[in-house]
């Protein structure tokens, strides 16, 4: 009699829930949602190609669909229902006009604790804000000049371009991206401990606390994907991703920990020399030299949280950029011609004279079609594909979506460059123009909510004008020297990560440039403007 009543409370449990499930199920605007398992075999099955899919299902519910990750009674309604949203409106009201309602929160917070502590990445109120002031002191022009002579062009110039020139002469594939991201590694380590771990040498050395950063954010994003428990349960057992996570952190502890001791003792001895100047000019040094006694810890969580926003964003959008140029050849003429227009006017018809330097400042400000292309490309292929944030009291989104205290919301940067009603019928289309006046001579600035690519609202990036000024250095560098084609049979993917890394990275040939032909055309159009304006004043 017991094992009857038994079964039959089960089954009408079983029935209850059904019943239920249904009727939320059948509410919801997103992806198909399965008993107890949620939108979680969806996620699975297109994990590939998430950033897609989420785009897709964003498309097909006019900008904005809720997820669902567990399915149970009680729990749904904060915990279970996820909104993820491109919708411009919504977009500034959650990062903007109701900002202090959506900090990171609780869950982001635990799921990159582990990695990145309290630093300004990962942190809200006033610590946030404190550090977002300091911070904002590294990123003014003097110090930006200061960062593009020391470390990026001079990186350019001693070992980008001589490794390509090798490259070329070898007629050896190289993965253009990781090039890239040694690149951006040694100068954002530059800028933010004044060490140079020169990652980028002839002999592409492996560096440890390199590869054990990249497998840290690797192994944090599944903790973002999976619920909290599942993952919590995984690093309590030690399984999977976490015991990586816990490795790779451990090593970078290390590392950061000789950095930060060795630091000490060096302004400890230079006591004396600080007084008539710093010797140390880097953001590590600066943190050190203030009046806040910070401690060990705290300098670790920024230096990692400059490293994630200063190396990968730059060199994953360069990586995209020249992937495009391949496939937009006319878009890459028009580059060219830009930059040769523009040295022929700052270093005369000389063309070995555009090679001996990279650009400087007042010449890379002038080029508003490359730009053009790197906006471009952002939009299409942000470094940072999606955001998370935390809902502190019940709110409704201006598209009418409700979101619960207690609950998260998600927003794709990825989703919103590539919605029809936002961008036009052609926003699968990479249209450097789009981003310029009717004369193509002066750039457009678009809409912080429309164009992602650098978050928006109070936490816009501050690194936007230095990636900017980064990115350009060295495109320009690149175009001006070497032709660039994909490699036979290699394909571009992306990679599920934390930031929009190629998962094959970018095998390229490398070839000669011949600049003869464009700086002939730009005398020959030159010459026919001043024998035009002749004729006038005759």
């Amino acid at each position: 009699m017991e094992t009857s009543t038994a079964i039959l409370f089960l089954v009408a449990a079983m029935a209850a829930y059904l019943l239920w499930f249904i009727f939320i199920s059948r509410s919801l605007r997103g992806p198909r949602v399965w008993p107890l398992l949620g939108s979680l075999p969806g996620v699975i099955q297109n994990y590939d190609r998430l950033h897609d899919w989420i785009t897709e299902n964003l498309r097909s519910y006019g900008g904005t669909c809720q997820s669902c990750i567990c399915p149970i009674p009680f729990l749904v309604r904060k915990q279970g229902l996820v909104p993820v949203t491109c919708d411009p409106k919504n977009l500034e009201h959650i990062l903007k006009i109701r900002f202090n309602n959506y900090p990171k929160g609780p869950t982001a917070q635990a799921v990159f604790h582990d990695l990145f502590g309290e630093g300004i990445f990962n942190s809200d109120g006033d610590t946030w804000l404190v550090q977002r002031k300091r911070a904002a002191l590294e990123f003014i022009p003097r110090r930006l000049q200061q960062v593009m002579d020391r470390w990026v062009n001079r990186a350019i110039k001693l070992r980008l371009c001589p490794i390509l020139k090798t490259v070329q002469e070898e007629s050896k594939i190289v993965d253009l991206q990781d090039l890239l991201l040694r690149l951006t590694f040694d100068n954002i380590c530059g800028l933010t401990f004044g060490k140079d771990p020169h990652t980028l040498s002839p002999c592409l050395p492996e560096n440890r606390f390199a590869s054990a950063f990249d497998r840290a954010t690797e192994a944090t994003l599944q903790r973002f994907i999976l619920p909290q428990v599942i993952w919590k349960f995984k690093k309590w057992l030690r399984l999977g991703q976490e015991v990586t996570l816990s490795q790779s952190i451990r090593h970078m502890d290390k590392y950061l920990s000789n950095v930060i001791e060795t630091r000490k003792l060096e302004l400890q001895q230079n006591l004396a020399a600080e007084e008539k100047g710093n010797p140390h000019d880097d953001m590590l040094s600066r943190f050190m030299n203030t009046k806040e006694d910070y401690s060990d810890s705290f300098l670790q969580d920024q230096v990692l949280s400059f490293i994630l926003a200063g190396r990968d964003t730059s060199a994953v959008a360069l990586s995209w950029f020249f992937w495009l140029l391949t496939l937009n050849p006319k878009v890459e003429k028009k580059i060219l011609r830009e930059i040769c227009t523009v040295l022929m006017e700052t270093r005369g018809d000389d063309m070995s004279k555009w090679l001996e330097e990279p650009l400087v400042f007042d010449e890379f400000d002038r080029l508003v079609y490359l730009k053009a292309a790197l906006s471009e490309t952002l939009r299409l292929y942000p470094s940072g594909p999606q955001g998370w944030k935390h809902v502190v009291t019940d709110d409704v989104l201006p598209d009418g979506t409700f979101v619960p205290a207690g609950s998260k919301i998600i927003y794709s940067m990825y989703s919103v460059g590539r919605m029809e009603w936002t961008w036009g019928e052609d926003c699968m289309k990479f249209r450097p123009e789009r981003w310029l006046s009717p004369d193509e001579k002066s750039y457009k600035v678009k809409d912080e909510f429309k164009f992602m690519a650098f978050n928006a609202g109070p936490r816009i990036c501050l690194g936007k004008d230095l990636a900017y000024m980064q990115m350009k250095s060295i495109a320009t560098a690149v175009l001006l020297r070497h032709r660039l084609t994909l490699a036979p049979g290699h394909r571009v993917e992306q990679k599920m990560s934390l930031t929009l890394f190629m998962k094959n990275g970018l095998k390229v040939n490398v070839h000669h440039r011949d600049l003869m032909d464009i700086a002939a055309a730009i005398r020959k159009e030159g010459a026919a403007v001043d024998n035009g304006n002749s004729d006038a004043r005759g």
